[in-house]
């Protein structure tokens, strides 16, 4: 799209196309700025100080020390993310496919509980059918991590949206060729404390 300025009195549609190229112009500044941060970034949560940053769109994602939420702390009663996101992958016919070790094919079908931050699916203050995450959602637009720093969660009964971390017990599955790209999912769950 090239954009002419005149000093002619622009119509409402010049002044949206202006507005737009001006958008777009000051987002690739930003991350032309960010990009060095984010290549020195290293993970702060939840796989431990001095961890090196995965490749953006996977692994557990990235937890900003700026963000204003703490990373999460270790619970020995829930399932640790650092065993979730030790996934490996495969390329088959133009689709990538994760491929589970014995350790995360032993959990499919069994209730087991996890721990992070929910990304609601659904408008409303009350959840039935969520992500959770091993990072806070730090855009409306990002995803935190790879499809192995999340968990897709259908519960019960609703679950009151929160920013902080949320503990959720539920029927789990390891979810080898998921049309939606899912690693994990999670039914009939409930919240617990």
């Amino acid at each position: 799209m090239h954009l002419r300025f005149t000093p002619q009195a622009a119509s409402s549609g010049d002044r949206a196309a202006r507005a737009l190229a001006a958008s777009v112009l000051a987002l690739a500044m930003g991350l032309v700025l960010a990009v060095p941060a984010l290549a020195e970034a290293q993970l702060t949560s939840p796989l431990g100080e001095g961890a090196v940053a995965p490749p953006q769109g996977s692994g557990a994602g990235y937890h900003s020390p700026n963000s204003p939420f703490a990373p999460l702390t270790e619970r020995s009663d829930v399932l640790p993310w650092s065993l979730l996101t030790a996934v490996k992958t495969k390329t088959e016919k133009n689709r990538i496919l994760p491929v589970f070790g014995p350790n995360l094919l032993a959990l499919n079908q069994k209730s087991q509980r996890v721990q992070g931050f929910m990304m609601p699916l659904d408008p409303g203050e009350k959840q039935k059918h969520f992500l959770i995450s091993s990072v806070p959602l730090t855009c409306a637009f990002c995803l935190p991590g790879g499809p192995e720093s999340m968990v897709e969660v259908h519960t019960k009964t609703p679950v009151r949206y929160s920013l902080e971390p949320v503990v959720v017990e539920g029927k789990f599955a390891v979810l080898a060729d998921d049309p939606y790209g899912m690693y994990y999912r999670m039914s009939d769950a409930v919240a617990v404390k």
